[in-house]
């Protein structure tokens, strides 16, 4: 871990999703239902666009407006994404009946498979969210 000799705290390295989707705030809305996410960090520009720092529990991630002008696009406008979300959570069965009930749709039903309790949903934002936990400790 490098420091920076002119920083007065230390910060600890982390890696935190950003998710881009069209309609951000409508997003936020989801994801605090769907999740039980609170917001850490919000900031919205005068047209409505917002960038915001979510977490379910500790876990964080970011969401913010898709923004062509700087290569961010959702997996609407790309027909589709590159990442899945993987939400390990203790009751895989009840998150994943929360993100139905929320909107979310099932693309693979909670069911026991390689090692894990897990389901895999597609949020209204065209991202695929895989929601379960291991069995077992993993080797």
């Amino acid at each position: 871990m490098s420091s920076d000799a002119g920083s007065a705290t230390q910060v600890p390295t982390s890696i935190a999703p950003m998710l881009s989707v069209r309609r951000g705030a409508r997003a936020l809305e989801f994801y605090k239902s769907a999740f039980g996410a609170t917001e850490v960090f919000r900031i919205e520009s005068p047209d409505g666009a917002v960038v915001a720092r979510l977490s379910v529990d500790g876990a964080q991630f970011w969401v913010s407006d898709e923004s062509p002008e700087h290569g961010n696009f959702s997996p609407e406008t790309l027909s589709g994404g590159t990442v899945r979300m993987i939400l390990t959570v203790a009751d895989p069965d009840a998150m994943f009946a929360r993100a139905m009930a929320s909107g979310a749709m099932v693309v693979v039903p909670v069911k026991e498979d390689y090692g894990w309790r897990l389901g895999r949903v597609v949020d209204p934002f065209g991202h695929h969210w895989e929601i379960g936990h291991p069995l077992a400790e993993q080797p």
